[in-house]
């Protein structure tokens, strides 16, 4: 453990970045050892994804991102423990301005990233391949093109009578990150599509509905679910999450983190995109999952954060997907389940 490489991560974005960043692991990893120490600088509620994960080392939480170091504890903890303990390597995949102060000051032989990199990332590439770019100069091209996102989960005995799950079911997750926040949901797919997948899946298939608590007013709307469907909801945390959806036979959801999650574990993934890019912001594909974007591929789309969303007044990108069309697209893949 004395020679092994120390590697400071700083990734502070939602959970579906956090997740993306994960393929640094298995890169650092293949290029310098499974002793390789690797630590992370995140956000407290999207650092429970590490939990489970023997290949993280220390957890710094980062809460209040904009705060300046004079008076922020949390950013003060990792300069003095950089100081006690330098790092070999500082990746730093944040690009708001406020981080800049942050990586200056934290000690590292050699710092790549943001702030410390000249990166030229392509637009139209995949976002967890985008993240690549952020590491690439610290590993071989070899080992960056094995790494993939990747996240660490629970036995499925630890979940499955706590939940009370069968061997094989599906995951649908309706809600994205827009749901509690005072805009239009672009993103969203209709509540009564919703209601007429799952009352048409359930009839031969466990339906398993996920969702953060703080939603529970949006999925108040989707019920009452019909008899073969279980409600976790605000029920588990993050590492009973990853490893329902891990033992998943199929995921339906927008573009969210549970997607993402879906792919790192392996599971299929269907993806309802309207506004969003089927290339940039789908989950990451790699050999070992299976990424099935649904897109009706309009003229208008994608245009997300973009002027011609904002003037968007009626997302039929994804209000004109059709119960139909998931369904077909789960049985055309072999994703449906049988008596």
């Amino acid at each position: 453990m004395g020679n092994s490489k120390r590697v400071l991560v700083l990734r502070c974005g939602a959970l579906g970045d956090l997740v993306y960043s994960t393929s640094v692991i298995d890169a650092l990893r293949l290029e310098f050892g499974e002793n390789v120490i690797i630590d992370y600088v995140t956000t407290p509620s999207s650092s429970k994804l590490f939990e489970n994960d023997a290949r993280v080392n220390k957890i710094f939480h980062l809460k209040h991102k904009k705060v300046p170091i004079i008076f922020s504890s949390q950013k003060k903890a990792v300069i003095k423990h950089s100081i006690n303990n330098p790092y070999d390597i500082l990746i730093n995949f944040e690009m708001g301005k406020q981080f800049k102060s942050l990586v200056k000051h934290i000690v590292a032989k050699k710092k790549v990233g943001w702030f410390s990199e000249d990166i030229k990332v392509p637009s139209k590439l995949n976002r967890g391949k985008q993240q690549k770019y952020f590491f690439s100069s610290t590993v071989s091209k070899q080992n960056l093109e094995k790494s993939s996102p990747s996240i660490s989960t629970s036995k499925f005995i630890d979940i499955k009578d706590k939940f009370k799950l069968k061997n094989n079911y599906i995951v649908v997750s309706p809600s994205n990150s827009h749901v509690i926040k005072k805009v239009i949901n672009y993103r969203a797919w209709e509540n009564s599509s919703w209601g007429e997948l799952i009352d048409k899946l359930s009839k031969k298939n466990q339906i398993v509905i996920l969702g953060n608590k703080n939603e529970e007013k949006f999925f108040n709307l989707l019920k009452p679910y019909p008899k073969n469907v279980v409600d976790l909801v605000g029920k588990t945390n993050i590492l009973e999450l990853c490893t329902v959806v891990k033992y998943a036979k199929a995921t339906i959801c927008t573009d969210s983190a549970i997607g993402h999650i879906s792919a790192a574990v392996n599971t299929p993934v269907v993806v309802l995109m309207g506004p969003n890019s089927t290339i940039t912001d789908s989950p990451y594909a790699t050999p070992f999952n299976k990424v099935y974007p649904l897109s009706l591929n309009l003229i208008c789309s994608p245009c997300y954060k973009t002027k011609r969303m904002k003037a968007c007044k009626d997302n039929i990108c994804m209000k004109n997907i059709t119960p139909e069309m998931v369904i077909n697209k789960l049985k055309i893949n072999n994703l449906l389940l049988k008596d």
